[in-house]
């Protein structure tokens, strides 16, 4: 049985999704991160035949919306994240998952892509039983998602530059270097800055994440300005 890995920040203003800022102030933003998360951990939980873990940095108990992810995370296993820098945590928390469910393969992703469907995480999942990895490359040049069939394979994240126009090539190239055969997923846009945030609520209307992000969209006027 594959385990679902989420990395995830706990929403707390002034701590998430800051590049947002403008438009949206620090609590806004907070707020569309969680329910960015609410979104990712219902696709998970609808997500058949897998274990759902979250690898969370900070605390539910500070984040907007706290009370709701509380109850969101019913059936979840919570891991905290260890380390300094993003590669390190990473890694870190593959080990961990490894460490709890060993001989499990990993399939890991975050809480920017709340477009993710079971369906889109269901055929990474399948597509991780052909290869030894699978990465799923973001339109910014980083990756949204990596599966590993021995998660402790994770700790070449330790040398890959995280958060770069690079981080993907760099990320398959260290792989590559450990001996594994890589396969790609499909490329997506993950949430960073405003114009991203609009892109992606578009493309799930339907989402919590949309709604959110909505009560910021400027309306036009009858003249047509804004």
């Amino acid at each position: 049985m594959t385990v679902l890995l989420v990395m995830a920040k706990a929403p707390v203003p002034g701590a998430v999704k800051t590049r947002l800022c403008p438009p949206a102030t620090p609590g806004e933003a907070a707020r569309i991160a969680a329910a960015a998360l609410r979104d990712t951990l219902d696709a998970g939980r609808a997500l058949p035949g897998v274990t759902p873990v979250l690898a969370l940095r900070g605390r539910v108990a500070d984040a907007e919306d706290g009370s709701d992810l509380t109850a969101a995370l019913a059936g979840w296993s919570v891991l905290a994240q260890r380390g300094g820098d993003l590669g390190d945590r990473l890694a870190n928390a593959h080990a961990d998952v490894a460490t709890a469910w060993p001989g499990r393969p990993v399939l890991q992703i975050g809480m920017d892509t709340p477009q993710l469907t079971p369906g889109r995480l269901l055929a990474a999942v399948r597509r991780l039983d052909l290869a030894d990895a699978v990465l799923g490359p973001a339109l910014d040049g980083g990756w949204w998602a990596l599966g590993l069939r021995e998660p402790r394979q994770a700790a070449a994240l330790r040398a890959v530059p995280m958060s770069t126009a690079r981080t993907g090539r760099r990320t398959w190239a260290a792989l590559a270097r450990r001996g594994l055969r890589t396969l790609a997923l499909p490329v997506l846009r993950d949430v960073d800055e405003w114009p991203d945030a609009l892109a992606v609520a578009a493309e799930a209307p339907a989402s919590r994440f949309a709604r959110q992000v909505a009560r910021l969209r400027p309306v036009p006027a009858p003249d047509g300005r804004r």
